[in-house]
């Protein structure tokens, strides 16, 4: 059973930079392919961006792309999500989140979620 814990979420006005860290524990980190998700205020839970086992592939939502960098660290376990030119409407709660297998951007796919982070964007 995988434990994921997330940090560094917040406050931030619109254009700034925030990184986001998830902490992976009671497992083999390097077996899971991982990825963040968002879920604004009335709204469904997104894909935001998702990375391989190794970290060799990653995939973007459009309305992050060339923003936000994932990231991983096997040795560390840990999972990053550098945020940059960030914009009111990235205001949501991030999930990190784990699957046993290849990389996947369907939210169904993944087993495990951690608790989430709130991030909030002013104009």
């Amino acid at each position: 059973q995988v434990q994921l814990v997330e940090s560094g979420g917040g406050l931030v006005q619109a254009g700034g930079s925030l990184r986001l860290s998830c902490a992976a524990s009671g497992g083999t980190f390097s077996s899971y392919a991982m990825g963040w998700f968002r879920q604004a205020p009335g709204k469904e839970r997104e894909s935001v961006a998702v990375i391989s086992r190794r970290g060799v592939s990653t995939l973007y939502a459009d309305s992050v792309k060339g923003r936000f960098t994932i990231s991983r660290d096997n040795a560390k376990n840990t999972l990053n999500l550098q945020m940059n030119s960030l914009k009111p409407e990235d205001t949501a709660v991030y999930y990190c989140a784990g699957r046993n297998g290849p990389i996947r951007t369907i939210q169904e796919n993944y087993d495990y979620w951690g608790q989430g982070t709130q991030v909030t964007v002013s104009s």
